[in-house]
């Protein structure tokens, strides 16, 4: 999926675990289908799972998930796979790695959740998060959920490299600029998720069961958390998930700008490598266009 990303094999993992973790050596190791971007995922037993960074941007997200979501989860509401414990670089992998729950779950789709308690349910659990006391964690300064002007070279490169039969840039680029003018978060940081897609999102019985994957959390600006109504969220929700966050319409509108970055350069990357990411990214794109 990227140039640069490394191997890991199921006999490494298993190296590692028995190594550094010997209380766990009877237990069963599954290797599962790397249907995420930055981490290859084992499960340990039947109630762990590893998460094993595979590329250089998130080497660094096993210790910040580490440090900080075993002081968020006793916060929060929702489940949150707060890591049990952090490994080390060994046997030729680089980087750390975790070890967290296992959470039983399925994907959100229209088959497994109902919309309007959905969109109700997730936006209650941003506000959850929204509130959570900053304890001191570091402030983005750039990227997603930092000032928005940080992301102005990475949405012009890669608008710059669009397809022009699918948008016209000059149309991407209206939709950035309205976000960069819109005006800035002019609050105290508060705690975001930064990534709420189907994919790290759990569904059980119909209600929101888990919040996975906190690669992209940070302290910042709260507006980064309405991403989700340019992405899986139904569109005939969308209003009320917005609702329930509870942001105003300067948020919405930089909300639209930290939508586009990811959904531009993911359209593109992702063209060859992952055509359903591709696909879903120029869904997001095209969305922004028609919302302005």
């Amino acid at each position: 999926m990227h140039v640069g990303e490394i191997a890991i094999s199921d006999e490494l993992v298993r190296r590692l675990v028995d190594q550094q973790f010997p209380n766990w050596a009877s237990y069963a190791l599954t290797r599962l289908p790397p249907v995420g971007t930055d981490n290859q995922l084992f499960r340990l037993g039947d109630e762990l799972l590893i998460r094993m960074p595979r590329i250089d941007w998130a080497a660094d997200s096993a210790e910040r998930e580490y440090t900080w979501l075993p002081r968020l989860a006793p916060h929060l509401s929702t489940p949150i796979p707060a890591p049990i414990e952090l490994g080390r670089p060994a046997e030729g992998y680089p980087w750390h790695w975790t070890v967290v729950p296992w959470f039983e779950g399925e994907t959100p789709t229209p088959d497994t959740f109902d919309p309007e308690g959905w969109a109700t349910s997730l936006g209650a659990f941003v506000r959850d998060l929204r509130s959570v006391p900053g304890m001191d964690a570091p402030v983005k300064t750039e990227g997603r959920g930092g000032p928005l002007p940080s992301l102005d070279e990475w949405v012009r490169t890669w608008t710059s490299r669009a397809d022009t039969t699918e948008v016209n840039p000059d149309h991407v680029l209206a939709v950035w600029r309205d976000a960069v003018e819109a005006p800035a978060w002019d609050g105290d940081p508060v705690w975001f998720h930064g990534d709420l897609h189907e994919g790290n999102l759990l569904v059980r019985d119909g209600r929101l069961g888990a919040v996975i994957d906190w690669g992209a959390a940070g302290r910042g600006d709260p507006a980064i958390e309405l991403n989700a109504m340019w992405g899986y969220l139904p569109a005939s929700v969308a209003t009320l998930y917005r609702a329930a966050v509870g942001l105003d319409e300067a948020a919405y509108r930089r909300a639209r700008g930290f939508a586009l970055a990811p959904a531009i350069s993911g359209w593109i990357y992702y063209r060859d490598t992952a055509p359903h990411l591709s696909a879903l990214g120029l869904a997001a794109v095209k969305s922004l266009i028609a919302s302005l």
